[in-house]
């Protein structure tokens, strides 16, 4: 039999850490469609994998003192175990660092280069390290990322540029010709409204500030940008060649049938990769639908925040199954899904342990104890029978209709429903006051086989979406689950005669609510533990590295104490005369551990002195007028020893702006400069590398 091809991709996870279950829900949520697919037939392929590239990844490997393959090998081995933690079957967990991408992303650039698409030039504006992303001034929120909140900062390079308006009025005629293609629709309205419609401009494919991508053939110096080196896996996965010469994968499966990625990179999905494709002559994925977010406590999970969740920690605890229903169950279609310990544990002990675990438990002991184990249909109908069939019913085409268009909670909703009404049959029947009257033992075998084929058509039907649960309900059962071709009707999952399991097992045993919210604070303690500790470390990368380059460096062949201090005016100066080896070797006292917010509630700034004169009866106090944007502070600091005050003008210095004002010797200091100490034990400003502009943040 020839069956009809289906392709689901997921986004491929970034290799900056270990994904949390926010993360973890599109995976789930990809292995349940393609499962069902799978049940109703569809030949499927499944693709997943990791985005490996860019100067995010450089940095981290570098701070981690390992080379960026070293490091993205790791990371991506992390993926992939919480990946298969979660049962998902994959076809091919691709790797932006796999050889035969590289080849074809480098064929794919060439190939828009020649024809026109991609032309050099040099980009200038606010650059997001965290995101990777260039953003025009109006885009910038408070100085930071209108993506993910981070600071931004100034830069400008040479770099290739994708014409994305060669395309755009196509693309804006597919979106109205084809509704289905975005999915939910309030995301559809928001590309078309926020981005396509108002105009797009060219967009950046190349960088050249780092080594760590895919390198431009013809120019090395070069690499090739996330946009086309990333989204392409779709295709070169399936072994898409430019050349024409495309394996047979391509040939079956494009276009995918959905794209499955989170709301939050829906743009770069469906405008930057759609024109790609046009512009490669490559037909459009069916449908890119962008999923909603699972949310801890109100807000989307992130490490610095410690309201991270994690898959195996949660499956170690509650079964990975149990995290699969919940993720899915309390995730509608379009809006966000909220997941707290507690209602994990609400819900498996209402759900999971009292809807399906009891029903289970209680119709395979009856079974044994009335029947020996021996479930047979004597054909003794009662009113009731009818009612259990037509919700059976009802399951198999609800869940189907549902997943039609990937209402994936709705589906299991049907499903649900098909196991509470099992259990109403149950009260209304009471088979084991049946049991007592010898008059009635064929409606009773009859009452506890309608009962197993219930179970049975909705274990099939939630086997794609709790799969080792299915399968061990099938087994206990005596039976084997049914794809849609067998389930036809009512009789069809469980042959009259069957002998279920003696010794049943519970699927779900009811949750102690205390020792589970116990456990739990154990594991988050530990998870903000160690997220303080990676914050910390990332601090000292930042302050032992960028921050030190940035420094004013000590005259050459000099040696210079690492240590930063900031410059008070009330501050004494360090004691002089240490040797440089001596300073060099000194220990390090270190002040008490901060976590990332900590760090955050700081305002660092590039200010400009304007002008400085001597406090008076001060021995070392200066006050200068420090220009910051567009205001100007006057700040205290002692530092009169080391610096003259005409010397002072005209210095670019980094200045923290929002400590709290403070008199020193009767003069209002509004801020604070920042300052090292060279060998001699001399304060030193610390000023940019580069000529950075009058209030550019620092971080």
């Amino acid at each position: 039999m020839n069956r009809k091809p289906y392709y689901i991709t997921t986004a491929i996870a970034y290799t900056s850490g270990k994904p949390h279950i926010g993360n973890t829900y599109e995976i789930i949520l990809a292995d349940a469609i393609a499962r069902f697919k799978q049940l109703e037939g569809y030949d499927v392929r499944l693709q997943t994998g990791t985005d490996e590239h860019g100067q995010k990844i450089e940095d981290r490997a570098k701070a981690a003192g390992k080379t960026p393959k070293q490091y993205v090998d790791e990371v991506a081995g992390e993926i992939r175990r919480i990946w298969d933690l979660t049962g998902m079957r994959y076809d091919r967990f691709i790797r932006t660092t796999d050889a035969d991408h590289e080849a074809a992303v480098q064929k794919i650039f060439t190939k828009l280069y020649e024809q026109g698409d991609i032309y050099k030039g040099s980009y200038e504006g606010m650059y997001c390290k965290e995101c990777e992303a260039f953003y025009t001034p109006s885009q910038i929120v408070d100085g930071k990322c209108p993506e993910c909140g981070f600071p931004v900062s100034p830069a400008s390079e040479e770099a290739y540029f994708f014409r994305m308006s060669r395309y755009a009025p196509r693309l804006i005629q597919h979106i109205y010709d084809h509704p289905e293609f975005i999915q939910p629709v309030s995301r559809r309205n928001e590309m078309l409204n926020n981005f396509l419609l108002p105009g797009l401009q060219d967009l950046c494919v190349s960088r050249t500030s780092f080594k760590w991508g895919i390198q431009v053939p013809f120019d090395p110096k070069h690499v090739i940008y996330v946009w086309i080196d990333a989204l392409s896996n779709y295709i070169t996965g399936l072994g898409y060649d430019v050349d024409h010469t495309d394996g047979e994968l391509y040939r079956k499966y494009w276009p995918a049938d959905v794209h499955l990625i989170g709301k939050d990179i829906l743009r770069f999905h469906t405008i930057y990769w759609p024109i790609m494709l046009m512009a490669l002559g490559v037909p459009l994925p069916k449908q890119v639908f962008g999923h909603p977010w699972l949310i801890q406590g109100g807000e989307k999970m992130s490490k610095s925040k410690g309201n991270v969740l994690y898959a195996d920690d949660l499956a170690d605890v509650f079964g990975m199954d149990a995290v699969r229903y919940f993720v899915l169950h309390e995730t509608p279609f379009e809006n966000d899904g909220s997941i707290t310990w507690e209602l994990i544990i609400e819900r498996y002990n209402s759900d999971l342990a009292n809807t399906l675990g009891n029903l289970v438990q209680r119709t395979l002991s009856m079974s044994n104890k009335y029947f020996g184990g021996v479930v047979e249909d004597r054909g003794a109908a009662a009113d009731p029978d009818g009612e259990l069939k037509a919700v059976s019913y009802a399951a198999v085409a609800g869940a189907r209709k549902a997943m039609e268009t990937l209402h994936v909670a709705d589906a299991i909703t049907e499903i649900f429903t098909l196991f509470k009404r099992c259990n109403k049959y149950i009260d209304e029947t009471m088979p084991w006051a049946l049991a007592k009257d010898p008059a009635q033992q064929d409606r009773l075998a009859t009452v506890l086989y309608n009962l197993a084929e219930g179970i049975m058509t909705g274990a099939s039907l939630l086997a794609p979406f709790m799969p080792a649960t299915a399968e061990r309900i099938a087994r206990q059962f005596g039976t084997a689950l049914r794809d849609f071709e067998g389930l036809t009707g009512f009789g069809c999952c469980v042959a009259s005669g069957t002998k279920v399991i003696e010794k049943p097992e519970m699927l779900f045993a009811r949750l102690d609510e205390k020792a589970v919210m116990e456990k739990a604070a154990e594991i988050m303690a530990a998870q903000k533990k160690a997220a303080e500790e990676a914050a910390a470390r990332a601090a000292a990368f930042a302050a032992g590295g960028e921050a030190v380059k940035a420094a004013e460096a000590p005259a050459a062949g000099r040696d210079a104490s690492t240590e930063t201090a900031a410059c008070a005016g009330a501050g004494e100066p360090p004691a002089s005369g240490a040797g440089a080896a001596d300073a060099a070797c000194a220990p390090v006292e270190h002040k008490p551990e901060i976590t990332f917010d900590d760090f955050e509630k700081l305002e660092f700034r590039m200010g400009e002195v304007i002008a400085c004169e001597e406090v008076p009866k001060s021995k070392k106090l200066l006050c200068s007028k420090v220009k910051i944007g567009n205001e100007v502070r006057q700040i205290v600091s002692g530092i009169k020893p080391y610096y003259a005050p005409e010397e002072m003008v005209g210095k670019k210095v980094m200045v923290l702006v929002n400590l709290k004002p403070a008199k020193l010797a009767g003069v209002l200091s509004e801020g604070m400069l920042l300052c090292t100490e060279d060998a001699d034990g001399k304060y030193v400003l610390m000023t940019s590398e580069k000529d950075a502009p009058s209030g550019a943040e620092i971080a």
